[in-house]
Formats: C-alpha cells, sequence, structure tokens
C-alpha cells in the first residue's frame, strides 16, 4: 500500500493565482467515470484499497480494492442489461452506507443509465413523488426501506424493475446480490457514454414547490469533482479520507464517490446512527483517518469531546461544508488537535467552488477564495458585479464558458432553469458580500429554505404537511437560529375551528409531520397564530416571521 501522507506534506496547490490563471483542461467528446476513471485506477493499481467501509460500531464490514470495484461495476451493469435498463433510464436508489450502495451507483453509471440517490429517512410519498416525476424504470433499495415501496407500488407505474439487497427474491422483487452471482465480470461491449450524457439526479429542496432534480452530466460531474478532491481536500495517492454523509445527499458525491478515486485516495464509510463524538474520534484514530470531512453540526459536538484521548496524529487535513462555520469552532478544533479546519462551499447544483486552501491563510468567518476554474463573485439581481463590501447574490460565471460540475439544468423544469440565471451567471440563492482580497462572506440564504444539521429542508414540505392535519387551517414554516444545528424548522400555526391551542396539540402536529415526511423535517417549535403576515399578492412574509422570532413579539 502506498504511504500514507503526513502534516508535513506540502499541500497540492501551492500557488493560488498561478493555477487560477491556468487553462482549463481539455474535456473528451466521449467519457465514462467508471471506464476513465474507476478502471483506469484499477489497471494501475488492483490491488490497492479504495473503499473501506464500517458498521455502526465502527467494526469492519467490508474492504474493497479498486480492482473490487470494478468488478462490481461490470457485474451490476450487466445485470442491469439483462433487465432492459440501459442509456438515460433513471434508477432510484435507496440504500445506507454501505458498500452495495457503491456497487448499485456505480453499475448505473457504467452502463449510461441515471442514479437518483436518495436517504433512506424518506417516507413512501417521499419516494413516490420522486419515482414518478423522474419516471424511473428501477429502484434499489435494502429490506428495510422495500415496504414503503410496496406501500405506494400503484404510484410508480414507471418501475419495472424492483432490486433488493437482504433478503431473497420474491415478491416481484430481484436480488442484488443473485443478480451479481449471475453476471458476467467482463467489459460491456457497449459504446461509452458521451461526455454530455446524463449521470445522475439530486433532488433538491424548494420553497414554494417540492423539490426539484438537480441533472449533472457525465464528464461535467465526474470531472469537476478533482477540483474538489485535489484543492480542497488536498488529496493524494496513500490518504484515507472520510466524508460523514448520507448516501442520498451530494455530499456523498462530494466526498464519497468521484474526486477522491480520481486522486488515487481511499473512502471511508460507516453505517452509523446518530454520530456519538467519542466514537467518531475512536474511529479517526483507529483506522489513521488522514483527511477528514464533516459538516459543522459534527464538529461543534466533537469539540465538546475530550480531544486529547484518541490519538489523532495521522490526520493531516480536516474540512467542513454544508453551512457556515463559526470561528470559535475552528479556535476549538486548532487548540484540541493542531490542525484548522478548512470550509468549503458549494451546493447540490454545483461541485465545490469556493473553498479556504491550505496555501492561503484563513479568514475565520469566511467562505474563502473562488476555487481555480471557477469564477465566483457578488452581483445584483440582474447579474452586473458590485464591489468590494456590497451585499448581493453569489453567483457562479456560467459564460462564456461553462465550468465543470456546474449542473446542466433542473431536469424537466425549465422555468426554474431560466429563473436561476442572470446574464452569463448562475445565482446560487444564497447572499454575501466580496472584501478587498477577494474573500467571499456568507450573510444569508436568498430563499427560505432552512439550513438545519447541514440538511437543507423546503418550508412548503413541511407546510403541506402540518395542513393535512384536520386541526389546522394553515401553517407557515422559517428557521429560527440555533447555536448547534444552525436553524431549527419553526411553525407557525393557525388552528382550524373547533380546536384549541395546547402543548399536547404542539406534539401532536410534530409527531403527524415525523410520520408523512422525512423525521428531519420536523418543526421543533411551534406557535399557535390567529394571523399570518402575508403580500397584496397573498404570499406569506416569512421575513416578518423571522423577525418575530428574534424579537420575540407577536408569539
Amino acid at each position: 500500500m502506498t504511504q500514507r501522507p503526513g502534516r508535513e506534506s506540502p499541500p497540492n496547490l501551492v500557488d493560488y493565482e498561478a493555477e487560477v490563471a491556468a487553462p482549463p483542461p481539455v474535456v473528451p467528446e466521449r467519457f465514462n467515470y467508471v471506464l476513465d476513471i474507476l478502471e483506469a485506477r484499477a489497471a494501475a493499481r488492483p490491488d490497492e484499497l479504495a473503499l473501506l467501509s464500517l458498521g455502526p460500531a465502527g467494526e469492519v464490514v467490508g474492504e474493497h480494492s479498486f480492482a473490487d470495484l470494478a468488478s462490481a461495476s461490470r457485474r451490476v451493469a450487466h445485470a442491469l442489461r439483462a433487465l432492459g435498463i440501459g442509456h438515460g433510464d433513471r434508477v432510484f436508489v435507496l440504500l445506507p452506507r454501505i458498500p452495495e450502495w457503491y456497487f448499485a451507483v456505480l453499475g448505473a453509471i457504467r452502463v449510461g443509465a441515471v442514479p437518483m440517490p436518495a436517504t433512506v429517512q424518506l417516507t413512501p410519498r417521499d419516494i413516490a413523488y420522486r419515482v414518478s416525476r423522474a419516471e424511473a424504470v428501477a429502484a434499489i433499495c435494502d429490506s428495510q426501506q422495500a415496504p414503503k415501496l410496496d406501500e405506494v407500488a400503484d404510484l410508480m407505474p414507471s418501475l419495472r424493475a424492483r432490486i433488493v439487497v437482504g433478503r431473497p427474491e420474491g415478491d416481484g422483487w430481484a436480488s442484488l446480490g443473485s443478480l451479481m452471482e449471475r453476471a458476467a465480470d467482463a467489459p460491456s461491449a457497449a459504446d461509452p457514454t458521451a461526455a454530455s450524457d446524463p449521470m445522475l439526479l439530486y433532488f433538491t429542496s424548494g420553497t414554494v414547490a417540492h423539490p426539484k432534480m438537480v441533472l449533472h452530466t457525465q464528464a461535467s460531474y465526474g470531472l469537476g469533482h478533482r477540483a474538489t478532491a485535489r484543492y480542497w481536500q488536498d488529496l493524494r495517492p496513500g490518504d484515507l479520507h472520510w466524508t460523514i454523509s448520507d448516501t442520498g445527499w451530494a455530499k456523498a458525491a462530494w466526498g464519497k464517490l468521484f474526486g477522491q478515486w480520481a486522486e488515487g485516495a481511499a473512502v471511508v464509510q460507516m453505517n452509523m446512527g446518530k454520530p456519538d463524538p467519542d466514537l467518531l474520534l475512536d474511529v479517526i484514530s483507529r483506522y489513521g483517518i488522514t483527511t477528514f470531512c464533516a459538516p459543522p453540526t459534527i464538529y461543534r459536538s466533537l469539540v465538546l469531546a475530550d480531544l486529547t484521548r484518541p490519538d489523532l496524529s495521522r490526520l493531516r487535513h480536516c474540512v467542513a461544508a454544508g453551512e457556515p462555520l463559526n470561528p470559535e469552532v475552528i479556535r476549538q478544533w486548532r487548540e484540541g488537535v493542531g490542525l484548522p479546519i478548512y470550509d468549503g462551499y458549494g451546493q447540490t447544483e454545483t461541485v465545490n467552488v469556493v473553498a479556504n486552501f491550505r496555501c492561503l491563510p484563513i479568514r475565520p468567518g469566511s467562505m474563502g477564495k473562488p476555487v481555480p476554474g471557477y469564477q465566483v463573485d457578488v452581483v445584483d439581481d440582474f447579474g452586473e458585479v458590485l464591489g468590494v463590501g456590497e451585499e448581493g447574490n453569489i453567483a457562479v460565471r456560467a459564460a462564456p464558458r461553462r465550468p465543470l460540475g456546474l449542473f446542466a439544468g433542473y431536469y424537466r423544469d425549465p422555468e426554474a432553469t431560466a429563473a436561476s440565471f442572470r446574464g452569463d451567471w448562475y445565482l446560487t440563492g444564497d447572499r454575501g458580500r466580496r472584501d478587498e482580497d477577494g474573500y467571499l462572506w456568507f450573510e444569508s440564504r436568498a430563499d427560505d429554505v432552512i439550513t438545519s444539521s447541514a440538511y437543507r429542508i423546503g418550508p412548503f414540505e413541511v407546510e403541506s404537511a402540518l395542513v393535512e392535519h384536520p386541526a389546522v387551517a394553515e401553517a407557515a414554516v422559517v428557521g429560527k437560529p440555533d447555536p448547534m444545528r444552525t436553524q431549527i424548522v419553526t411553525a407557525f400555526v393557525i388552528l382550524a375551528p373547533g380546536h384549541q391551542a395546547s402543548e399536547e396539540l404542539a406534539r401532536e402536529l410534530q409527531e403527524h409531520v415525523r410520520r408523512v415526511t422525512a423525521p428531519y423535517k420536523y418543526p421543533r417549535e411551534i406557535h399557535f397564530v390567529s394571523e399570518l403576515p402575508k403580500t397584496v399578492s397573498g404570499k406569506i412574509r416569512r421575513t416578518e416571521l423571522r423577525e418575530r422570532l428574534q424579537t420575540g413579539s407577536g408569539i
């Protein structure tokens, strides 16, 4: 095995300005991540560790080399072809952090199908919406999730194949293990995908509509994440990288799938429940994790633990993303571990586009500077660049040259796609400012999406769940600042006639939301009100509700 890099290793990015000025990479006409990156790595270093899978207690449940994963992708690809699944077909993937998630996603990408990763926290109704909206032809899940799909089978007429992990075939389900055993471990005779072919669909949240489908293409996303891994995560051969993320979130693509293997690093996944700080630190120590990425929520809990107890000496680089990281946590981590935390920024719609880098000074609280290869600035609502210190829209330049990693658009939603661009710029939906040295500073969300413990929650989904309860006439949901979770979901509820406000009813509504939508979306606070502030067109003024929470007036 390649020797693991130590803390004394020089950074990949040494001269920021020179790298920014370098010409963009050449994109081939035909590209497939599995064929061109994974298979190449397997040919060069077949026995090198690629994936270390851990169970809930940190125990090893699987070790896979690059050759192992290439073989698994070939078998899954042949199995999917035998089921009539190929180029452009959407494949819904609902698996926890287990090796089979990789087999399924890599096999689908290899065959030119389009995996749709989803979190296992989805409810049956969530699943039905996503499958039917994308017209997915296949679903791959584990035995715990299969009953959810059975419950809404009639609402998903596009499904032609249902594949399960962890139980035998039967009742309309094929077994992934059995399919792989019967499939050939041989290269596919099919032509490789075009660089512009669709590769991945992620669902994202919105404020006044159901989740949108974010479409990424083969070369743009598969090659775009090399910048994520090389510049921000500072990865190289021999590294053992751990990004804490659910497989259903784009963060998994950021830290568990694409750029890491392109740079020759191995990745760790751990099928854990609620994060335990002591266990997380023990895992870092036990397996010699060299690079680590977690949302600020995790770091906030880790700095409260005893950082002197575990041996963290092999940990050499730490990054954070998902929400703004406050300077105090950076200070405590540096004092306890001896390493800074390099904050990074991007979205489901992008790769890492702004970051703090080892070759540049960290300005605590800053997002950092644009990643080489990306022009990121602050613009007004018409796409004009604003001056130093002026607050505006954080935007990524999309023309005249579209950067790698920028999404192709919202699938089947041209209006939403068009609305996210102004002139040559893609508007992220976040607001910020640029200082005199080019560092970017996050200010707020431009829309009303709530960021809670690194989850992005659309108020519309929670409001829709609340008004389904017979006691609720109307509801509005906003995020309330919280020191540990960044924000908590907070609901303002107008009761239907005949119902009285009470703590018992509030708990009942919380449990109702837990049942009908993903559990992490439930409102942790509920305020019963007689009316909601609205604009003349009838839209709820969530800004005023957030102001009420800050001042304590009117609640």
